[in-house]
């Protein structure tokens, strides 16, 4: 079992860059596969980027592609989003998720949330 707290969240203008941190607390968490979602006001929960346990599998939605990177340092039990080129179709509350081992790009297939973070991008 895993718990997920994310922060870093904030409010920027259009064209600014923001990183996003995910810790995580719990056994082998290098076992599990890590994702990004986010929801903004009256919108469902949509998915944006995901890597695999062994980091050779990522995927990643085209409306983020090119401006979004995820990553991720399991020796500190951390995964990252980095964000740039930002504008204000990008605010949203952002989650960090996690699954035992491989990816998925569906709310359903993640086990485990965040609480969240919001990023507020102001034009």
């Amino acid at each position: 079992q895993v718990q997920l707290v994310e922060s870093g969240g904030g409010l920027v203008q259009s064209g600014d860059s923001l990183r996003l941190v995910c810790e995580a607390s719990g056994d082998n968490f290098g076992a599990y596969g890590v994702a990004w979602f986010r929801q903004s006001d009256g919108k469902e929960r949509e998915f944006v980027t995901a890597m695999d346990w062994s980091e050779t599998q990522t995927a990643t939605a085209d409306s983020v592609k090119g401006r979004f990177t995820i990553s991720r340092k399991d020796a500190q039990n951390t995964v990252y989003l980095q964000m740039s080129t930002l504008t204000p179709e990008d605010t949203a509350v952002y989650f960090c998720a996690a699954r035992i081992a491989n990816i998925g790009t569906k709310v359903e297939d993640y086990d485990y949330w965040g609480q969240g973070t919001q990023v507020t991008v102001s034009s």
